[in-house]
């Protein structure tokens, strides 16, 4: 009798008792005590950095929704990125860093391959496949690490100050703050100040500047919420679709396994290929290792933990968005909201991603957000990239000032390639003409020859 009369009470002792062992599975995988953490700390981490960058789901929509991809579909594949990268970020390295489709190089895939070249769709799919695969082969087997060695710092930083200066552009442009000069002089003017996206974007931008100074928490998406609230309310042309639908991968518009492998290929196609991959290495490593070192995930020679592991889940996220029908992946550099909140495992990670699952069942929403929603994000990112100029050593002129060559001709041409080619010949003319020619490795002299005979040849889009 005793013992029948205990047993509800020992299943009730049970229930935390399994709770508690679970929570120690939990501790142990992802070696969060050990890095000085706890199991909360880390939700919050990723929910903060989930705050931090979950506008990637409205805006990646609307750039390559202005090339002509189907925003639901869209849609769909910046979730389905962010999830299966973070989570396998935070599964497979433990570390505390979010995955998703980069803006900056989604800019490039929109306005440069596709309205820029006249890439098709599945073609530009095709190519960010591509650049998934060779970063992958490169990182794995060591490439990478060459690469680094041989491609000019200069030139690198100058790609992302020239993409930063890129998306500042094509946002300005999209809400019409600036416009096509028709008369003599330069080829943009000012637009009409007066005009409800200008407005809205300009004001925007600056109340982003202060939520983020303040540090608060998705401080970008409420911008972005607070203008698609206004415009609803002001704006004829923005619609109400509703707020949720079932996840659909197939029918019109559907852009899964839609890439054009062959296409990418081509000759017209393939260095932009390549120009994805170049500015992945340095954007990627160097996001990476910032994040990593706010977290304190440093070794004792400065290494990334498990770096290794972090840059394949980058690149190989890259090969899913191309499956998918989405953007180049990247890790976020929005990612330090949530070491900065205490993330120093995977767990974060995987919170993260976790969410990002959840959000496929909203996607009406991005049908809800105007184009002028969305500046104020793009400009900031923008704006943000232009800190690029610190990491700029004008100690080597030379090297330095090829890099903002390299910089103000992607936005003069609209084309990365075209800024990374002139960058790449003014640093080795310049080095030749300055008797520097020493320093020089063969790797840069031979990428500079493949680049200025693609141009000469005319085979330059």
């Amino acid at each position: 009798m005793s013992q029948k009369s205990a047993s509800p009470f020992a299943q009730e002792e049970k229930q935390p008792a399994q709770q508690s062992s679970f929570l120690n599975k939990v501790d142990r995988y992802f070696l969060i005590s050990q890095r000085g953490s706890n199991v909360r700390q880390e939700v919050l981490a990723g929910l903060t950095t989930f705050l931090a960058m979950v506008y990637s789901v409205i805006v990646v929509p609307s750039m390559l929704g202005e090339a002509g991809f189907d925003h639901g579909a869209v849609f769909l594949a910046t979730c389905l990125v962010a999830a299966f990268g973070s989570l396998l970020m935070g599964l497979w390295a433990n570390l505390p860093m979010a995955i998703g489709c980069a803006i900056s190089l989604t800019a490039f895939t929109a306005y440069s391959l596709v309205l820029g070249q006249g890439v098709s769709i599945p073609v530009a799919l095709g190519a960010v496949f591509l650049m998934g695969v060779v970063f992958t082969a490169i990182t794995v087997t060591g490439l990478r690490q060459w690469i680094l060695t041989h491609l000019p710092t200069g030139i690198a930083h100058g790609t992302g100050i020239g993409i930063g200066l890129f998306l500042l552009l094509i946002a300005a442009d999209g809400v019409g703050l600036v416009e096509k000069n028709t008369a003599a002089g330069l080829p943009v003017k000012f637009g009409d100040f007066t005009s409800l996206p200008v407005l809205m974007s300009i004001l925007g931008l600056a109340a982003i500047f202060g939520l983020e100074k303040r540090r608060v928490p998705g401080g970008i998406l409420l911008v972005i919420i607070a203008i698609s609230a206004l415009g609803l309310a002001f704006d004829p042309n923005v619609t109400f679709h509703g707020f949720f639908a079932m996840p659909t991968f197939g029918g019109e518009g559907s852009l899964f396994a839609s890439m054009d492998i062959m296409g990418a290929l081509s000759p017209l196609v393939f260095p932009s290929v390549l120009a994805l991959v170049m500015t992945a290495i340095f954007d990627a490593t160097g996001t990476i290792r910032a994040v990593a070192g706010q977290a304190n995930l440093l070794d004792k020679d400065g290494n990334i933990i498990d770096g290794g592991k972090a840059l394949t889940a980058d690149s190989v996220s890259s090969i899913a968005s191309g499956i998918v029908g989405g953007a180049p992946a990247a890790v976020y550099i929005e990612s330090a909201a949530g070491t900065a909140a205490g993330g120093k495992t995977g767990l974060t990670a995987v919170v993260v991603g976790a969410l990002f699952l959840l959000l496929l069942f909203i996607s009406p929403i991005s049908y809800l957000v105007p184009s002028y929603a969305t500046a104020p994000a793009l400009m900031y990112v923008g704006c943000l990239m232009l800190s690029n100029v610190n990491k700029l050593n004008f100690e080597d002129s030379i090297d330095a000032l090829s890099g903002l060559v390299c910089a103000v001709f992607i936005v003069l041409t609209a084309n990365i390639v075209t800024g990374i080619m002139l960058g790449f010949l003014c640093l080795v003319c310049g080095r030749v003409v300055a008797g520097e020619w020493k320093k020089l490795s063969l790797g840069v002299v031979i990428l500079t020859a493949i680049l200025v005979t693609f141009y000469a040849g005319g085979w330059a889009l």
